[in-house]
């Protein structure tokens, strides 16, 4: 078959293309490629509801076993693995296989944003978020998108005109995107996570590393695996976070705030890092993720200080929920992964840890090694929970745990009554759960609120 060029939107005109999945990203895809002229099919496995999300103009074709013959391309949703039926049929017949932004880049349009991506294991909704705030606060015309509200398809196809997009990727989306060129691309940290996705944890990484094929390539220092990573590529311009000094790492800590060594005039602090929200060196490290993006655009350190000041966390990101008999209840479901959850227990002396659900083929090992000399106990719950409870017994033999096996709505009821139970004044109880929700679940999201619900339940009368 001969090579098709889809570098523009006139380019899409009269194509047969094939959006597989009908969930956000894929209706995005779908009405773009409607309103571009382009001949759309949909197709999806899921329920028949998800038909509902076709937009006029496409036809939805049901779950195909085969791809059709009229299809010239192929726009994937990220949920789509790589080894996908209709992707390695795709493959074979040489059809284009177009990822989520990979189809937004290439429909930018005359003048487009200027792309800040940000990528990681995690916090790249913080990063993301306090991207935004700085970029709003310097007077820009910007938008937070991705897996943060708005997806980018809808976006650059948006009559509203944006100056820059803080753009957060993940690795599925990366893995179908092979000539996005961000003016920043940050890749935050590295963990093993979605090996039932990848493969391998050098796929994973492979992936995450595309961030770093456009103007400048923004990495964390003090993580081995990001450092070892972008000491090892070609690159014209690199630059570095840390918390510790910046020296010549450009953007770390200095007297307690966040600060930025520049080559002629040196050491400038930015703000407090008492100031960031949330709170937490992660998310410390997150700010200066954000502020070394903002600054490749041109933001001065002081817009930088205010976006900062004026972000506003997202919910079930290390957020305290309430004080209860002296003890604090703290809700980080976010935290879906090992690498998230050490984040999250290392802001803690002594914790009772709610932990569990879907680990997505992730050892929990180093986790409960590292940090069981922090726990007072701990409360299971979700799928992988006798995981969990077998390297806790290795790590902390006399470690109380209690496992709960209800999987209802009032299994969240359960563990926080038992979480209390185990708790003393002083202690945090915390949700940090080092797994995916969606065994119980609709989305972390649930998992938290239930979690806030539940502790609302308590004997509050020493709630502050």
């Amino acid at each position: 078959m001969p090579m098709i060029d889809l570098g523009t939107r006139k380019d899409f005109a009269g194509r047969t293309v094939l959006v597989c999945g009908a969930g956000v990203a894929g209706a995005s895809a779908a009405r773009a490629l409607v309103s571009l002229g382009a001949t759309v099919l949909v197709t999806d496995a899921g329920p028949s509801s998800v038909s509902g999300n076709v937009p006029a103009g496409a036809e939805f074709a049901g779950a195909l076993g085969a791809l059709p013959e009229s299809v010239e391309v192929i726009v994937t949703s990220p949920g789509l693995r790589p080894d996908h039926p209709l992707l390695l049929q795709a493959g074979e017949h040489g059809l284009p296989i177009l990822g989520e932004l990979e189809f937004a880049w290439r429909i930018r349009g005359d003048a487009p944003a200027d792309w800040l991506v940000v990528t990681g294991t995690n916090g790249k909704t913080t990063t993301v978020r306090m991207l935004e705030a700085i970029l709003l606060a310097a007077g820009r015309r910007a938008l937070a998108v991705g897996n943060v509200g708005v997806p980018v398809i809808d976006a650059v196809m948006a009559d509203q005109r944006y100056d820059v997009l803080a753009v957060e990727a993940s690795s599925f989306q990366l893995h179908h995107s092979a000539t996005i060129r961000p003016r920043a691309g940050v890749l935050l940290n590295l963990a093993p996570d979605h090996l039932d996705w990848h493969g391998t944890a050098a796929s994973y990484a492979e992936q995450k590393a595309k961030v770093w094929a456009g103007g400048i390539a923004i990495g964390n220092a003090d993580d081995p695996r990001v450092a070892a990573l972008l000491r090892g590529i070609e690159h014209p311009r690199k630059e570095w976070f840390t918390l510790g000094e910046p020296g010549p790492s450009r953007w770390g800590r200095h007297a307690s705030a966040l600060a930025v060594m520049e080559p002629l005039t040196g050491i400038h602090l930015i703000l407090p890092c008492a100031d960031v929200r949330p709170s937490g060196l992660h998310n410390q490290a997150n700010a200066l993720a954000a502020a070394a993006s903002a600054h490749a655009v041109g933001v001065p350190l002081a817009d930088i200080a205010r976006g900062l000041r004026a972000f506003v966390p997202d919910r079930h990101r290390n957020e305290y929920v309430a004080t209860v008999g002296g003890v604090d209840y703290v809700d980080d479901s976010k935290a879906t992964n090992p690498h998230a959850a050490a984040a999250s227990l290392a802001a803690y002396r002594r914790v009772v840890w709610i932990a569990g659900g879907q680990l997505k083929g992730v050892q929990v090992e180093e986790l409960v090694a590292e940090f069981a000399p922090r726990l007072r106990a701990a409360v299971l719950l979700g799928a992988d929970r006798e995981l969990i409870a077998a390297a806790l017994a290795r790590h902390a033999p006399d470690l109380p745990v209690i496992t709960v096996s209800r999987t209802d709505d009032g299994a969240m009821l359960d563990v926080v009554t038992a979480a209390a139970s185990l708790a003393r004044a002083g202690d945090v109880v915390l949700l940090a759960p080092a797994a995916a929700s969606y065994d119980m679940f609709t989305g972390y999201a649930a998992r938290g609120a239930a979690f806030g619900a539940a502790v609302a339940d308590l004997n509050d009368g020493d709630r502050r």
